[in-house]
């Protein structure tokens, strides 16, 4: 799958949909790689649990852009988080990233993350991913689906069977019922917690990649 494609799929498809479809994609970035095991989908002004619900702002301007560009946000006072615009221009998306897999210099993400013992809890969280990567809101608005970019999104190139619960930390009333988190059926031990209550939903095939 091209990053062309994968921004039509972001942009033509529910956001719930095309979510799923980023597992397995690797997050490039000046200090290393890492394989995204785990997202969550926020959709629009429909969505109360998304930051778009309210419309426009200086914070979140860009999910009301095109797809495929990266919003950054500073969260709990400590915690910087990742996602990926979705649907097409002026109707507002993302895809957070909540964990993955590193692929390389463990050395210097591990120097980021002091406080992570294993490799697998390096990046098994969305505050986590940030801090080891340095993420920042120095990253908001750059194109991840430009093979120029620093930080960059390569798709995969085989689609990810996964399984799915609610969203993690939403209040009630703010689409907490929604099974919008997806989790790479082959790595959950990759994932952040909580996972208990995975084991009570069923594992789902992969989507087809659009041809």
């Amino acid at each position: 799958m091209t990053q062309t494609l994968v921004r039509q799929i972001l942009t033509d498809y529910p956001v719930e949909e095309s979510a799923p479809m980023l597992l397995g994609a690797v997050l490039k970035t000046p200090i290393g790689s890492c394989k995204i095991v785990e997202v969550e989908a926020y959709a629009g002004t429909l969505d109360a649990g998304s930051h778009a619900h309210r419309g426009p702002t200086n914070r979140n301007q860009v999910m009301f852009g095109p797809a495929g560009y990266i919003y950054t946000y500073f969260t709990y006072g400590s915690h910087w988080m990742i996602n990926i615009t979705a649907h097409a221009e002026g109707v507002a998306g993302a895809i957070l990233f909540r964990a993955a897999i590193p692929l390389d210099h463990l050395d210097e993400l591990h120097i980021n993350r002091p406080k992570a013992k294993t490799a697998k809890d390096l990046l098994s969280g969305p505050g986590k991913l940030c801090a080891a990567y340095v993420i920042t809101g120095d990253q908001y608005g750059i194109d991840a689906l430009n093979p120029e970019s620093t930080y960059q999104l390569i798709p995969s190139q085989t689609p990810v069977p996964f399984v799915r619960s609610t969203r993690i930390g939403l209040a009630p009333g703010k689409g907490e019922h929604h099974l919008w988190r997806f989790i790479d059926a082959e790595n959950i031990e990759w994932a952040s917690n909580p996972k208990s209550h995975l084991r009570l939903l069923d594992s789902q095939a992969p989507p087809p990649f659009p041809k």
